[in-house]
């Protein structure tokens, strides 16, 4: 039977994808890509806003459109933190939240026997172990990345995610060792570490992120390391003085700001200051030079007024991030800043979206434009145009190339002499052959 993998979100979401699609493929499933016809199609979903759980339905609605015979499965975070209105959506015959992933092929096999509506979500508890779940590969992607933390203890007021995800667990580097030797074996020259929250990562049993970064650049056969998203706080000096030893993790930092406010942050619940924000961007600046620093900003939280509003713009403008997701606030039911006073408009988070982003946009083509005239090493990962090549730098600087022959998957020096708006022109500065 032909399965057909559709993924939602972050990359927690990506590594489980495929997860679920190996697990699928040892049962005897094959993989199927869009456009051809599935027997399974499985939806892994994302509810970090409303907008997210928009994409849901729409994604589910099209889905059965396509595939009007085959067996529709809705997993992930939505029906986790929302199992009622995960339940209503009727296109689905299986929903699967994300506590019990492993009932994932039982289920798909009860339908298919029983032809019934299968709903299987299950609570997460405060106790609950880490999923084990190891990944050989991942389909059609040059690097892999690798899920080593799950859950939040944090509570933001704005975030649904510590109900969809559950406290903070972590993979023990006895279960992590094996899966980076054999993501190396297979071939895979850079690997992305990723979490839920994942300078959180080691905490339920006393070992840190730092652990998992040795672990993953001792590892033969990889090349490069990365970090997906941070929670700043936990990056102390003596941290980033640790990571600092390891010449394969990339110097680039997704660090989660969320708002360049004091008073906003407090709102929010987070905990950092913009000053504490500050300070570690500059260590990391000290440790790693050249190093991007990139992240989130929200605009429009409940409460946030113009001035508000101004000292988080000018406080992303001094940054000068080299990247930046600006989205507006979304009011999720079951957070503390749903009932909040002051809540802004859709016009007003449109315009102050349109303000943060042009200011973010400004400051990646300057971050561009200081990558002129340096010469890097670039993971190659795919050809966007007939031969134009289009790979990531160590700080994941976007360059393109022009070259007769494939580069796909490989690492090569490139002198970077042009910078545009959202990426810069390079050319190798070695010789490639054709093999």
């Amino acid at each position: 039977m032909k399965v057909h993998v559709i993924t939602l979100g972050c990359k927690v979401n990506q590594y489980e994808s495929q997860a679920m699609l190996q697990q699928l493929m040892r049962a005897g499933f094959s993989s199927c890509p869009g456009g051809q016809a599935a027997d399974v199609v499985l939806i892994n979903s994302c509810t970090v806003t409303a907008t997210s759980d928009h994409k849901v339905r729409q994604t589910l609605h099209r889905a059965r459109r396509q595939n009007p015979g085959a067996v529709i499965v809705l997993t992930g975070c939505m029906p986790q933190a929302f199992p009622e209105e995960a339940e209503a959506l009727t296109e689905a015959d299986i929903i699967l939240g994300n506590s019990n992933r492993a009932a994932l092929l039982p289920d798909i096999l009860n339908y298919l026997s029983s032809h019934q509506r299968i709903v299987d979500i299950v609570p997460h508890e405060k106790d609950n172990a880490f999923e084990q779940m190891q990944i050989e590969e991942f389909h059609e992607r040059t690097r892999a990345f690798i899920k080593i933390q799950d859950g939040c203890n944090r509570f933001c007021s704005f975030c649904i995610i510590p109900y969809a995800r559950g406290r903070v667990r972590s993979k023990p580097l006895a279960d992590l060792e094996p899966e980076l030797a054999l993501l190396g074996e297979k071939g895979y020259r850079e690997v992305v570490l990723t979490g839920i929250n994942l300078s959180a990562y080691g905490q339920d049993f006393g070992l840190h992120l730092c652990d998992a970064v040795e672990a993953a650049c001792n590892t033969p056969g990889i090349e490069r390391v990365r970090l997906g998203s941070l929670e700043p706080e936990q990056l102390s000096l003596p941290v980033i003085q640790r990571l600092a030893l390891q010449p394969k993790l990339c110097p680039q930092f997704h660090l989660s700001l969320q708002s360049g406010c004091d008073r906003t942050l407090r709102r929010m619940n987070r905990h950092y200051s913009i000053g504490e924000y500050r300070e570690i961007v500059h260590n990391l600046w000290a440790a790693f030079p050249n190093a991007a620093i990139t992240t989130d900003i929200m605009v429009g939280f409940a409460g946030e007024t113009e001035e508000e509003f101004a000292e988080s713009l000018a406080f992303a403008e001094e940054i000068g991030f080299a990247k930046v997701h600006v989205f507006a606030y979304s009011r999720r039911p079951g957070t503390r800043a749903y009932d909040a006073p002051d809540q802004l408009t859709k016009d007003q988070k449109e315009k102050r979206s349109k303000a943060m982003i042009a200011v973010t946009q400004r400051t990646m083509r300057e971050f561009l434009e200081q990558q002129v005239g340096r010469t890097a090493r670039v993971l190659f990962e795919r050809e966007c145009s007939p031969g134009i090549h289009e790979g990531y730098t160590e700080n994941y600087t976007p360059v393109t190339v022009a070259s007769p022959v494939s580069l796909s998957g490989q690492i090569h020096t490139v002198k970077i002499l042009s910078a545009g708006s959202e990426n810069c022109t390079g050319q190798l500065a070695e010789e490639v052959s054709a093999e």
